[in-house]
């Protein structure tokens, strides 16, 4: 889910839950007459790109609107303070060209950062001051309860001074003495510059004046923003939209439908767009969207796994193919609050038999033909690192040994019958606290519609399961995330048992790959409640600790304990694009789209 929930997906940068779906939308497109000796599907001016409808313009994340097509779509319109790479390149990571301010300077042992703007305008001429800062502050300080990426603890609760030294230099004083990586690549990727000089007011005929300079002012500034952020169909005519900082301006939005961008021609960025304008078109499933990638009617898709024995056919038509590799991880969510099978999942072993009972290394070569690769732990792979190569995880595919984990665990194993708890008690060679004698090990899976490998590699797994005794009921869903929140045990939304998200990755990481967000105990994105408390210190330490070993003690000991099954983790995806259009390599391994770096060869 980018940070995408941030983060992308979940995402992060967002982020997220970020689930992530680029490419699988609600509205297939049709038409179109081909491609153009002069570019693309409609001309050499434009590229058409298959991404599913953002619905989410305002550039201050919100609870179930932190998809990968939103934080995409609101990128190209809002920059955010800072860009990231991770070629190793960068202090700190920070993208130089990209980003809107300096790289941070250091002081006061770690604590404080100081921080100067680079000279940016407005689409209306007006400049880019601290002002603009100070207004994304005071809005997220007085909502931090309606803003998706905070967490109890985190920005801004751990600022203990805030300073605007003058129009171009703020300054930021923590708590706390923070790992500056993590502090820079988690926590200060999350400001974005706000046109305070057109947004602070509480109504569309309102003054702007300084309204948000205190909390009450503040709540009622974010209550409008919010409310026209949740008006998709006026967003393409609302004057709140008009301003902003970005590479593209909105043109042309349908819910549900085509989204075009035009080129922003006061755009003061190094960065300019080389093309007029970039439609996106969603589509309702893979085939949708591969019968016109197939037809040529579009410039930029994806190869479903599916279909990736067509890639000859698509190189002998005129596209270049190209593996999409994700800073990410991918897992099957656990719900712990579930009030009937929550204590099955507490039990250690069993979450130990199911995960050896999911074939990672044949799944990924055989059902995600090679472009999916083993998750064994919450840190992930270096973007880019092919293979199928289980070795490194802590339970690798061993239905032998899950079967004598369950029978030691006192469970009459049945095969493709029903396992039950056979000797009830906590002991060390019973089922567990509070699991019943009879119990069965039955349990259903949320995962999502649209993907058709993500299909073929739940049957595999139900299979395996089914060998053991253990049932899966696979239930698919348009949004898997939407239906299967974080809850507690009383609330009627949490009678669901397992949730999958991860078609194209399941959390996509901001540029430092801690786990605050995602498997805290109050994290944002534990959906399934995990809660350990020497997780919790784990994490906390790569939070302070710029020893590289704080982030693989933590790694380690989640690989083991088994907060989540991890799953096959794909590429984002396997994408096609046209072989005259320049400038999409490389592309993000945080799964942000950088539309002005594309051209058409001439």
């Amino acid at each position: 889910m980018r940070s995408r929930f941030s983060g992308r997906a979940l995402r992060s940068a967002v982020a997220v839950v970020g689930a992530v779906t680029i490419g699988v939308g609600l509205a297939a497109c049709g038409g179109g007459s081909g491609s153009s000796k002069e570019g693309g599907s409609q001309g050499k001016d434009t590229a058409t790109v298959a991404l599913r409808t953002p619905n989410w313009i305002l550039p201050i994340s919100a609870p179930g609107f932190t998809q990968g097509e939103n934080a995409i779509f609101g990128q190209a319109l809002y920059r955010s303070l800072y860009q990231y790479r991770l070629d190793g390149t960068a202090q700190y990571n920070i993208d130089p060209n990209r980003s809107m301010a300096e790289v941070p300077v250091v002081s006061d042992g770690g604590k404080t950062l100081t921080i100067t703007l680079k000279d940016n305008t407005w689409s209306d001429g007006k400049p880019v001051t601290t002002k603009d800062i100070q207004f994304w502050y005071d809005l997220v300080s007085a909502n931090k309860d309606k803003w998706a990426s905070y967490r109890a603890g985190g920005f801004p609760d751990n600022i203990a001074n805030w300073t605007i030294k003058d129009d171009k230099t703020f300054s930021i004083t923590t708590k706390q003495a923070y790992n500056t990586a993590w502090f820079v690549d988690n926590q200060l990727n999350k400001i974005t510059p706000l046109p305070q000089h057109t947004w602070d007011k509480d109504s569309a005929g309102a003054t702007v004046g300084n309204l948000a300079s205190t909390p009450e002012g503040a709540r009622k500034v974010f209550d409008f923003l919010t409310a026209a952020s949740k008006d998709p169909k006026t967003y393409a005519t609302n004057e709140l939209w008009k301003v902003n900082s970005g590479p593209w301006k909105l043109e042309k939005y349908v819910p549900n439908g085509e989204v075009t961008l035009a080129a922003q021609p006061n755009y003061s960025g190094t960065d300019k767009p080389k093309l007029s304008k970039i439609v996106l078109r969603p589509f309702t499933s893979d085939d949708a969207e591969f019968n016109v990638l197939r037809s040529g009617e579009i410039d930029y898709g994806y190869v479903p796994a599916a279909n990736l024995s067509q890639e000859d056919y698509l190189r002998s038509k005129g596209y270049t193919i190209s593996p999409w590799y994700g800073w990410s991880i991918t897992y099957l969510q656990l719900n712990y609050n579930n009030p009937k099978t929550g204590v099955l999942f507490k039990q250690p072993y069993l979450r130990q038999a199911m995960q050896m009972l999911v074939d990672q290394k044949t799944i990924s070569k055989v059902i995600w033909s090679d472009t999916a690769a083993p998750t064994c732990g919450p840190v992930p792979a270096k973007p880019g690192t092919t293979g199928t190569d289980a070795a490194g995880c802590v339970y690798p595919f061993d239905p032998a040994q899950a079967k004598t984990l369950l029978e030691s665990h006192g469970w009459k194993v049945t095969p493709d019958g029903e396992t039950t708890c056979a000797t009830p008690g906590s002991g060390p060679n019973q089922c567990g606290d509070g699991i019943a004698a009879g119990t069965p090990l039955k349990f259903t899976v949320t995962s999502q519609t649209g993907f058709a490998a993500t299909t073929k590699m739940f049957a595999e797994i139900k299979s395996q399961f089914a060998k053991l005794g253990l049932q899966l009921d696979i239930k698919e869903v348009p949004d898997s995330v939407a239906v299967t929140p974080a809850c507690k045990p009383t609330e009627a939304a949490c009678s669901w048992d397992m949730s999958f998200f991860g078609s194209q990755g399941s959390w996509y990481y901001p540029a430092f790959a801690s786990g605050e967000r995602l498997f805290a105990s109050d994290a944002p994105v534990n959906l399934g409640n995990y809660s350990n408390p020497q997780a919790d210190q784990l994490i906390e330490a790569t939070q302070f600790s710029g020893d590289e070993s704080a982030l693989k003690a933590y790694n380690d000991f989640l690989a083991k304990d088994l907060p989540v099954l991890w799953m096959p983790n794909p590429v984002f995806q396997v994408s096609a694009y046209r072989a005259g259009l320049q400038g999409v390599e490389p592309q993000d391994p945080m799964n942000l789209m950088f539309f002005q770096d594309w051209s058409w060869k001439n």
